[in-house]
């Protein structure tokens, strides 16, 4: 039997057409029901004539209020509160259309039909009740018929708004296999209160739930929480030998719909993260909005997060540039799919060829561009000075030679935590970089306000040791550490790139704008609790090896060089770094050198120039320490 009707429901749509009909019918049983409940004994004195053409004047009425708003034209199997609403919404203006209709013919004695009151009030009833139960029993049939038992017991942490939305998600996937047992909240006036029939306990209640209830997820749904609070619930999740996963928050949601496939593995961002970023959202969409936007090395981690965030705004174009032809690819193609209103371009291009730069330039005119692209794997960038300098100190200096030659209103650049007191290639050429963007800005007649960021490892992004870790884990270990001590600032990708975006409209311009990475953390204890997260016994499931510091590495990384302070602004977690301004002309000699010499200079040669501009650049468990002996 269940086979018969599912084949029945099974990937077949009624004509809207047979739903009218039937809406119809349900009208036309209503009122006779209604004529019944009203005249009871009394019926035989109504005449059949008169009962019929009532009757026909009723279902014309109600005909022309289905046929004005719709009400027939949903998917019955998938109603929901907003077809429900639009039904309502016809009844109710057919009786009303009845009963001022009924009044005037009363009033003016007009030869007309005339139906008691009451008999209308009960059709609207009995229409609206009958026909909400037809598509409720269709509905509820459908979902009965395609759903798969749940088999996993759940408990939702959060009673709020994101825990219903997470409930309905989960009630309305028929593939699902989460069966909620039960709210989780920290608020205790929800305590022993019941939502959507199910009931709303205590944290520590539930972890004493009975052993026939065992629960085997618990699924995070609530924004307001704090990262101290996550942890502490994931450690009670790992104690218990529960999976914790994610509601992520509505901004995060994929293509702004909420589903099952949203509910994700707790990450290990979500514990190391802080509390929310608040932006001046005022301020940036003001500063962005009618304008045309480039963002080079779009197609890189922090780059599309750039993207992301900028297309939330009220832009006029956004240009992606890259030379990464599969990642710009896979860029495109989900912001297609993603439905957003601002208009891009993607353009694959070598952002250090001036020509093609040039080209794009003279094409689209940005007003603001935000330059992302740079090679930043520091033991790549080592045994390699020659890219490392032609990429990040070429095309950087490029980049802003042309927004000044074209009028670039601002150019933000993104710099590392690497460029303080820099020990390694790749953290000597981004201070290059930032020494020639901030020696530009206070070049006389210069129009372009530039801004440089400056921060930590970004969790997530390719290279990171997050991705790493994650990989070896799944590969049984072991997890390499390269120092038992070593620690580095860490923040999420969202969180910096939303801090680029508020610090390129502050200031003057020449600023090195320093973020608040907050504690440093130890790589250590993050491959520990990476490990934890995936269920795993450090020493019995999996092994940590120390590998020793790669070439230019440093033990302990920093935002301020020791000769730099740094003032506040009104963000409390964006700095001002006080730093050594340098003479432009003097700068753009020594680069100029530097770039002329790619062509016959060996490494040795070219990180002497660099060590020359950079005096603080000294190498670190790299080839290039003896040079330091020699300066």
């Amino acid at each position: 039997m269940k086979n018969f009707l599912l084949n029945i429901f099974k990937d077949r749509v009624v004509s809207p057409w047979w739903i009218l009909v039937i809406d119809l019918g349900i009208v036309a049983y209503a009122f006779l029901i209604a004529f019944v409940l009203r005249l009871s004994l009394q019926l035989p004195s109504y005449s059949v004539g008169g009962f019929i053409a009532a009757g026909s004047w009723v279902l014309f009425v109600y005909l022309l209020t289905f046929l004005g708003t719709g009400s027939y034209r949903g998917v019955i199997r998938h109603s929901n509160y907003n077809e429900f609403k639009i039904l309502i919404i016809a009844c109710f203006s057919a009786f009303i259309v009845l009963v001022i209709v009924d009044s005037v013919v009363k009033f003016y004695e007009l030869p007309w039909w005339r139906i008691p009151r009451l008999v209308l009030i009960f059709h609207f009833l009995l229409t609206a009740m009958l026909s909400f139960a037809f598509r409720m029993i269709v509905r509820e049939t459908y979902a009965f018929l395609t759903k798969k038992r749940a088999t996993i017991n759940t408990l939702i942490y959060g009673a709020g708004d994101m825990g219903e939305i997470t409930l309905e998600a989960i009630r309305n996937d028929k593939d699902n296999l989460f069966h909620v047992v039960g709210f989780v909240d920290d608020n205790p006036n929800k305590w022993n209160m019941k939502l959507h029939s199910i009931q709303v306990q205590s944290w520590d209640k539930a972890m004493s739930m009975r052993a026939e209830r065992e629960i085997v997820v618990i699924i995070l749904a609530i924004n307001s929480i704090s990262v101290q609070r996550k942890k502490e619930i994931t450690n009670d999740c790992l104690d218990k030998g529960w999976k914790l996963k994610v509601m992520p928050s509505v901004g995060n949601w994929v293509n702004g719909i909420s589903n099952r496939n949203q509910i994700r593995d707790i990450r290990i961002e979500d514990i190391l993260g802080r509390k929310e970023i608040r932006l001046n959202q005022r301020r940036i969409s003001t500063g962005l909005e009618g304008k045309v936007i480039l963002v080079s090395g779009a197609a890189g981690s922090i780059g599309s997060e750039i993207v992301r965030q900028l297309l939330r705004f009220p832009l006029k174009k956004i240009l992606l540039i890259d030379i990464a032809e599969s990642a710009l690819y896979d860029l495109q193609q989900e912001l297609l799919l993603s439905y957003y209103d601002v208009p891009f371009e993607v353009i694959l291009v070598d952002f250090t060829n001036a020509f093609r730069m040039r080209q794009v330039f003279e094409a689209y005119r940005p007003h603001i561009v935000y330059n992302a692209a740079a090679y930043k794997h520091v033991p790549l960038m080592e045994a390699n000075p020659y890219e490392a300098i032609r990429v990040n100190i070429g095309g950087t200096k490029l980049m802003a030679d042309i927004s000044v030659e074209y009028g670039v209103e601002k150019f933000v650049m993104v710099s590392t935590d690497k460029a303080v007191n820099p020990t390694n290639v790749m953290g000597a050429t981004k201070r290059i970089c930032e020494i020639y963007i901030q020696s530009l800005a206070q070049k006389g007649g210069v129009q372009t306000s530039f801004i440089t960021t400056r921060f930590g490892n970004v969790l997530g992004s390719s290279g990171s040791v997050v991705p790493l870790f994650k990989k070896q884990i799944t590969q049984g270990g072991p997890v390499t550490v390269t120092h038992p001590d070593i620690t580095r600032f860490f923040m999420t990708i969202p969180e910096a790139c939303q801090l680029v975006l508020e610090a390129g409209f502050m200031g003057n311009g020449g600023e090195i704008f320093v973020f608040d990475m907050g504690e440093p953390v130890k790589i250590n204890d993050l491959a520990k609790e990476m490990i934890r997260l995936a269920g795993l016994k450090l020493g019995t499931d999996i092994e940590i090896k120390y590998s020793g510091l790669r070439p230019g590495e440093k033990l302990f990384e920093e935002l301020l060089a020791s000769k730099e302070n740094n003032l506040p602004t009104h963000h409390e977690k964006i700095m001002i770094g006080q730093v050594q301004v340098y003479d432009y002309e003097s700068v753009k000699e020594v680069i100029r050198g530097l770039l002329g010499a790619l062509n016959f200079e060996d490494n040795g040669l070219l990180v002497t120039r660099m060590k020359n501009l950079v005096p603080e650049f000294v190498s670190n468990n790299s080839s290039y320490s003896i040079l330091d002996k020699t300066n």
